[in-house]
């Protein structure tokens, strides 16, 4: 909006646009894996958010009284709505952009959900464009606008370059056409998470660009891959396969069957974990899905995360 109207009302506007996709995140739709995977679906479909932002553009110019500016509202509401769904998408977690043509989950994975090299110059930017001299500020504002763009450019970078010495590492292994992701480890984009899935196991390593080797440990975890076919029908497993791209484990814990969506947390913690069904003698009987997840403990992570951010080579809290 420039200096066509007033620094806080386009920041005001601008911040609701920014929000209103993560609203679907209050709705219950039933049960913890139909809240998963129906968040980040039609409220973030770039074809609904484009039909959104003239009736958002109309209201605003409206209110303010700046009926001529109604082009230029509509084209900044679309960005600040457009934007959102494509900034999601560079993190693993799955978002459809093309409600309602497709519910295809779409994630890059090159950036963790939070990441304060990302926030903290956007932050900044947009306190000194509400505080200093309209010019001044607006010019910082764009400044830190730019470095947020070039910083999800380097997380591609980054993340494209630990995959090709993750995979050149595999193939002098045999493992040339492994299913694999690499993702960055928790609130930066130097220590970076890899996953590579067999049929009976699945291995976990973490690389970082200060490490002195380039040869990424990997430490291998089994699962009971078996356990999909004894859930075949079981709406929330196939749902689940489905929205994980494949990257889960499931396992028998104390007669009941967990998933674990191994893209979000690292061993043994996962953020999004659910029990599906429950045993009952040779059969399993299909549950509601109950979230059984957890975030890891902070008090270890932390400090692991720092040693490893500097090339530390410290085995992972466990």
């Amino acid at each position: 909006m420039g200096r066509r109207t007033a620094v806080w009302k386009a920041a005001l506007w601008g911040g609701i646009a920014g929000t209103l996709p993560d609203l679907d995140a209050l709705i219950d739709f039933g049960d913890p894996v139909r809240n998963m995977t129906y968040h980040r679906a039609e409220s973030h479909g770039l074809f609904y958010l484009t039909l959104l932002a003239p009736a958002m553009a109309w209201l605003v110019s409206r209110v303010h009284g700046q009926v001529p500016l109604f082009k230029r509202w509509c084209v900044a509401l679309w960005l600040a709505l457009f934007t959102h769904p494509l900034l999601d998408t560079f993190t693993i977690y799955g978002t459809q952009l093309l409600q309602p043509f497709s519910e295809q989950p779409f994630g890059i994975g090159s950036m963790f959900i939070i990441d304060p090299l990302y926030t903290l110059p956007l932050l900044v930017g947009l306190i000194l464009a509400l505080t200093m001299k309209q010019f001044a500020g607006l010019r910082w504002n764009a400044l830190a606008l730019g470095f947020s763009c070039v910083y999800l450019a380097w997380s591609v970078l980054a993340q494209a370059h630990v995959e090709r010495i993750l995979r050149t590492q595999l193939a002098a292994q045999g493992q040339g056409n492994a299913k694999l992701f690499v993702t960055p480890a928790p609130l930066n984009t130097i220590v970076w998470r890899v996953v590579v899935m067999g049929e009976q196991s699945y291995s976990e390593g973490f690389y970082s660009f200060f490490d002195k080797s380039r040869s990424i440990k990997l430490d291998s975890f089994a699962h009971q891959s078996a356990l999909i076919n004894e859930l075949k029908g079981n709406w929330s497993a196939e749902r689940m396969s489905w929205f994980t791209h494949g990257f889960y484990s499931l396992r028998e814990v104390k007669g009941e069957a967990i998933l674990s969506d191994l893209r979000m947390g690292q061993e043994p913690g996962y953020v999004f974990q659910f029990a599906l069904a429950r045993r009952e003698g040779t059969a399993w009987k299909e549950i509601t899905p109950i979230a059984r997840g957890n975030r890891g403990d902070a008090a270890k992570a932390l400090p692991w995360l720092w040693a490893r951010i500097k090339g530390h080579d410290v085995p992972p809290p466990r």
